[in-house]
């Protein structure tokens, strides 16, 4: 099925994904497919252009319309290619092509969707829009996670989309702070529709080096217990909601980005929240989730902050705070 209509005209449900005919827009055309496939959703393809201001600032009103369409068809076979890409696939279809700023278009679209996917770094050809911007500014803003798809994906891509054998688990970077944890609940819904492990990380950079201008009495080790502490009670709290999820975590010394980095060559999905402080760290998971977007080995998930009931009963695992 396809149906290419304005975006305005309706409201738009499913998984969305942004292309512009880039490689990295097809990769993530590809990953986009495949979770449409595994979630039963239906799959839009969307596709926003502009008239460069230059153009449209020196041309009067007919020369406009001239540049609009011709634009516009650049569009209109960037979605042609994207149905030809994707033929015979099992996923439900829709097309749509929308003039306006691709990050702004997408970010309307997050209101209603369930998962925006963008490639990393792309560049559309048909109007020289960089779809690296978009990659960056959509996660901090979406209303929905947002999968940024990175092009060394497609080396690992078949012809399904299927990826290599050695990614077996879904990370989640964790830091304390309720955005956090809505990551960690997104990532293992990811984990347990995937039959994955889930593997809960938090880095903790060196307190002489991230915190320099702490007093010297700040001992490494008990923050890094602290933290232990704080994952043991997060890890219950996750059991109580799914008692059959296969669980790993580990604290780990380290710089949050290159931490994350390093744990994203082997996940299938690497999650993280946005904009999210660590009451016990003092991190900011936002820096550390756009760092990760620009060098990870595989596709980021960015959950922005949810209001979740289940976010309000981690307090009854905190035994520490009970005794306060």
């Amino acid at each position: 099925m396809s149906d290419e209509a304005p975006v305005a005209a309706e409201k738009i449900e499913g998984i969305v994904v942004g292309v512009d005919g880039s490689q990295q827009s097809k990769c993530a055309l590809r990953w986009a497919e495949r979770e449409a496939v595994r979630r039963g959703s239906v799959l839009n393809i969307v596709s926003a252009y502009t008239i460069p201001v230059f153009a449209a600032s020196s041309m009067d009103a007919g020369y406009s319309t001239l540049d609009d369409d011709l634009i516009r068809g650049g569009a209109e076979e960037i979605v042609r290619q994207a149905r030809i890409d994707l033929e015979g696939s099992a996923a439900q279809i829709r097309t749509y092509i929308e003039s306006g700023d691709p990050a702004g278009v997408l970010l309307d679209l997050s209101q209603d969707a369930e998962l925006v996917v963008v490639g990393t770094r792309g560049r559309g050809g048909f109007v020289g829009r960089l779809l690296g911007s978009v990659s960056s500014a959509l996660p901090a803003h979406s209303k929905c996670p947002t999968v940024v798809v990175p092009l060394c994906m497609s080396k690992e891509q078949d012809a399904t989309g299927d990826v290599a054998a050695d990614r077996k688990c879904i990370v989640v970077g964790v830091d304390g702070s309720d955005r956090a944890r809505s990551a960690v609940l997104a990532a293992a819904d990811a984990a347990m529709a995937s039959d994955l492990t889930l593997r809960l990380i938090c880095a903790v950079p060196p307190v002489g080096a991230a915190l320099a201008w702490m007093p010297a009495t700040i001992d490494q080790e008990a923050v890094l217990e602290d933290v232990r502490y704080q994952m043991g009670v997060g890890t219950k709290w996750l059991r109580s909601h799914y008692p059959e999820l296969k669980m790993e975590t580990d604290v780990v010394s380290g710089p949050p980005v290159e931490v994350l980095i390093r744990e994203s060559e082997h996940a299938v999905l690497t999650v993280t929240g946005s904009r999210g402080r660590g009451g016990f760290t003092g991190m900011l998971l936002g820096s550390t989730s756009q760092g990760v977007l620009h060098h990870s080995k595989g596709p980021v998930m960015v959950v922005p902050d949810s209001e979740d009931p289940r976010l309000e009963d981690r307090k009854n695992f905190d035994t520490r705070a009970q005794d306060q």
